[in-house]
C-alpha cells in the first residue's frame, strides 16, 4: 500500500498535530519508530505502523500487531483529549503523548413529545437488554483478519441525513448520542461491504431492525441498521464491494436509510473519519 511505503516515520503528522522526536536520537537510541494514519480528533480511528517484532500500547492496552507491523485504535465521541502511544522492541521504547482535538455536536431540543415515543414500553425492555448483550458479546471479537487496512469505500449510495455525534434532548431528557452515518436511500437499495471480512451477526433487533455486523479484523467491525433484508449469514465471508444487504426501514426510524457504524470492540468510532474513505 502507498501509504506503508513511505518510510516509517517518527515524526507523524496527523491533521497538523505532529509527533516530534530527533531523528538523530532515533538512530542513537535505535527506538521503534511509527506512523501513523487518521485524525487526532474525537471519534476517529487512527491505523499505524511500526517496526515488525515491536510491542504496542494505547493508554497501557496492548494492541494486536500484525506479522508487517500493523496496529490500530481509536477514540470515541467524548474521549479525553489526550492519550499516550508506547512502542517497545529490543528493550528499548518510545512514549508519545497524543492531543486529540475537541468536536462539536448537533443537539437538538424537542419538547412536546409523547411519552411512548420518549421510553420504550415496559414489555419490550427484556428483549431490548438481550439485544444489548447479544451486540456487545459480538463486538468483543478481535480476530487476526487484516481487513481494516485497506482504503474503505461507502456501503450504499445516498444523500447523508444524519452523522455521528448528533443527540437530542426530548422533553428535558437526553437520548443517546447518534453513533453512525445515515444514508438515505429507498427501501431495496443495495448495501455493500465497505472492507472485506467475515459476519459475526445478521439479527432482527428491537431498535436497529434487521441488523449485521461484520469483522474486519483487529477489534474493528462495522454494523449496518434498519435493512429490509440480508444477503449474507452469519459465518459468511464477504469481498469488499460484494452485496451484503438492502436498505430498509426495520426497527425503530420513520424511514428508510442505512446506519452504518464503526466500533473499536465497545468503542463507537465515527465512520466519516475511516483514513481514505471518500465520501460524495
Amino acid at each position: 500500500m502507498k501509504v506503508w511505503a513511505k518510510a516509517l516515520l517518527l515524526l507523524a503528522s496527523v491533521s497538523g498535530v505532529a509527533l516530534a522526536q530527533s531523528q538523530t536520537q532515533l538512530s542513537e537510541l535505535k527506538l521503534p519508530a511509527f506512523e501513523l494514519k487518521g485524525q487526532l480528533t474525537q471519534g476517529s480511528l487512527l491505523l499505524g505502523k511500526t517496526a515488525p517484532g515491536s510491542t504496542v500500547f494505547f493508554n497501557n492496552i496492548e494492541l494486536p500487531l500484525s506479522v508487517d507491523g500493523r496496529f490500530v485504535f481509536g477514540v470515541g465521541r467524548d474521549a479525553p483529549l489526550k492519550h499516550q502511544l508506547k512502542v517497545q522492541i529490543n528493550n528499548q521504547q518510545l512514549v508519545k503523548e497524543l492531543v486529540f482535538a475537541p468536536r462539536e455536536y448537533d443537539v437538538q431540543y424537542v419538547t412536546g413529545v409523547a411519552q411512548k415515543y420518549v421510553t420504550p414500553p415496559k414489555d419490550v425492555t427484556e428483549r431490548i437488554s438481550k439485544d444489548n448483550q447479544r451486540v456487545r458479546k459480538v463486538r468483543e471479537t478481535v480476530s487476526g483478519l487484516v481487513y481494516i487496512f485497506a482504503t474503505p469505500i461507502m456501503p450504499a449510495n445516498g444523500r447523508i441525513s444524519g452523522v455521528y455525534g448528533s443527540q437530542r434532548v426530548f422533553n428535558g431528557e437526553p437520548r443517546n448520542p447518534h453513533y453512525g452515518l445515515d444514508i438515505a436511500a429507498p427501501t431495496g437499495a443495495k448495501v455493500i461491504a465497505p472492507f472485506s471480512g467475515k459476519v459475526l451477526l445478521a439479527e432482527d433487533l428491537y431498535f436497529s431492525g434487521l441488523t449485521l455486523i461484520v469483522d474486519h479484523g483487529f477489534g474493528i467491525s462495522s454494523t449496518f441498521m434498519h435493512l429490509s433484508k440480508f444477503d449474507v449469514a452469519v459465518g459468511d465471508t464477504v469481498q469488499q464491494g460484494q452485496k451484503i444487504a438492502e436498505v430498509g426501514a426495520s426497527g425503530r426510524v420513520t424511514g428508510p436509510h442505512l446506519d452504518w457504524r464503526i466500533n473499536w470492540q465497545q468503542e463507537r468510532l465515527d465512520p466519516a473519519l475511516l483514513p481514505g474513505l471518500i465520501i460524495p
